[in-house]
């Protein structure tokens, strides 16, 4: 197991961030985590505290975002690189439904009903 980030809170202002990757050594671990990531949104594999994690990423990306030389840059960036994700996922869904497969999205929190096999 490898820790993605871990983001701990010792006081208002005292935050202390680790993480297990070292985007310069290999590159390519980012684009798994993402990869990852993504996969893991679609799918039931959460683990039913979405809202707070959500909540907390686009905390985290605010707080990136209002010290960053670039700002603007950083959110083009950020928007090109999600869209060609979110245009790859679509492709991929579709195909697998053009396959006879079928995909059913839930909101943060919804449970998928349990089927019994």
């Amino acid at each position: 197991m490898k820790t993605v980030l871990k983001v701990l809170r010792y006081g208002d202002h005292d935050f202390r961030f680790e993480t297990d990757f070292d985007p310069d050594s290999n590159p390519d671990a980012i684009i798994d985590v993402i990869a990852g990531a993504s996969f893991a949104m679609l799918t039931t594999l959460w683990g039913g505290n979405e809202n707070a994690v959500i909540a907390m990423i686009r905390a985290l990306t605010i707080a990136d975002l209002s010290v960053c030389a670039d700002r603007k840059g950083i959110i083009k960036m950020l928007d090109k690189e999600s869209a060609g994700l979110a245009k790859a996922r679509l492709e991929a869904q579709k195909e697998i439904e053009r396959r006879g497969g079928k995909v059913i999205t839930f909101g943060p929190g919804v449970q998928p009903p349990k089927m019994s096999c």
